[in-house]
């Protein structure tokens, strides 16, 4: 868009072979043209640029900052209109391995669609009440197949669909509170939770990692997570010259 400012859409990035994505792409909602700005919370994880690729080429326009790096007020001034919360070491329990990302869930994700993956999904599960148990078995770079709803982040997903995994830590289910339904499933004995959704709130989490090359649908469920909006879309741009609304 004419007269548009870029953005600096990367931090803690310095040294790395990263492209940044620094050109607006209008997101259609309706009549109305929006403008994605996708904030990661890094939990100091190596899989967050790889997220963070993928969301860029999707058009998100996405900003990384660690997981201490900005306070929930900086956040809130920080418009973004989507939220990844992303992988990491340790566990949400823990404040030094989540940081800000609690807050985030509980007072942002009520109005922002909200994304967990790894750490970030078992982050969901804790900040509403759940408990994060040892997984019967660990899984380190280990493909899985899942069964979904197929709805929302698994809408036009081949289901069962194959998925890669990184954890040693799941939510429990028979603590899982009653806000959270659960969406996916791992295909076998186990049968443990590999998504959840927020029953009332665009808050979703996934076990597994989109971004990985061993979730071959992994960058369709992204795109079907930016694509959705919450209640305060971001605003729209004004019109610079006479003529552009017919532009779209």
């Amino acid at each position: 868009m004419p007269g548009g400012n870029t953005l600096t859409l990367c931090h803690s990035c310095e040294g790395r072979n990263l492209k940044l994505y620094e050109i607006k792409i209008p997101v259609f909602t309706g009549m109305t043209i929006s403008f994605m700005k996708t904030l990661i919370l890094d939990n100091y994880d190596s899989f967050t640029f790889n997220l963070y690729q993928y969301i860029g080429e999707l058009g998100g326009n996405p900003e990384v900052f660690r997981n201490d790096e900005l306070t929930l007020d900086q956040i809130k001034k920080m418009n973004f209109s989507h939220i990844v919360i992303s992988p990491g070491p340790g566990t949400p329990e823990r404040k030094e391995d989540f940081g800000v990302c609690k807050d985030v869930i509980l007072e942002l994700g009520i109005e922002i669609p909200l994304l967990g993956v790894c750490l970030g999904h078992q982050g969901i599960i804790h900040a509403f009440g759940g408990k994060i148990i040892r997984a019967p078995e660990i899984m380190h770079g280990k493909r899985t197949i899942v069964e979904h709803n197929g709805k929302n982040l698994f809408q036009n997903i081949e289901n069962p669909t194959e998925v890669m995994r990184y954890h040693s830590l799941i939510g429990e289910e028979k603590s899982l509170p009653d806000c959270l339904e659960i969406t996916a499933r791992t295909k076998d004995k186990f049968q443990m939770i590999m998504a959840v959704a927020h029953k009332k709130f665009p808050i979703y989490g996934i076990q597994f990692h989109p971004e990985s090359i061993g979730t071959p649908e992994g960058k369709k469920i992204l795109k079907n997570f930016l694509e959705m909006y919450g209640s305060n879309p971001p605003p729209t741009p004004p019109l610079q010259r006479r003529g552009e609304e017919n532009l779209f």
